[in-house]
């Protein structure tokens, strides 16, 4: 993993470190602002698929749609179009995406407040470094 690897310090080259906390923080806010718009247009298209089901489960979608899946009879109750598409696979896999990216989303901000932190991080290590020496 790509943060298994950048969270890695060098303890005998701090001031490195705390010269690469800029990159680190470009870095994972770009993969976060990336992340963040794909979810958004998840969302756009989870809105979607959900209107052309509910169309399809409710007797109203085009006739060219139940010609290439048939759907044998046309729900009223809005409970039954409910069901349906609580149980409908488009649909889930639609959210599913989303609850991925949302999951991305917050360890994507754990690793920024990380990142946000090193700071005292790295001024903790020097401390201790100075304590040991007899400083």
């Amino acid at each position: 993993m790509m943060w298994e690897k950048d969270s890695q310090m060098d303890p005998d080259n701090l001031h490195q470190e705390s010269l690469k906390i800029p990159t680190l923080h470009s870095k994972y806010h770009t993969l976060y602002n990336t992340i963040q718009l794909l979810r958004e247009n998840s969302k756009t298209k989870y809105s979607k698929i959900r209107l052309d089901r509910y169309n399809y489960y409710s007797g109203k979608a085009p006739a060219e749609v139940y010609a290439e899946e048939p759907f044998p009879y046309k729900v009223r109750e809005k409970d039954a179009i409910q069901r349906h598409l609580d149980a409908d696979e488009r649909l889930m896999e639609a959210d599913l995406k989303i609850k991925y990216y949302d999951i991305t989303l917050k360890y994507l901000e754990d690793i920024i407040k990380s990142i946000n932190n090193r700071t005292y991080q790295i001024k903790n290590a020097i401390e201790w470094q100075k304590f040991q020496a007899g400083f």
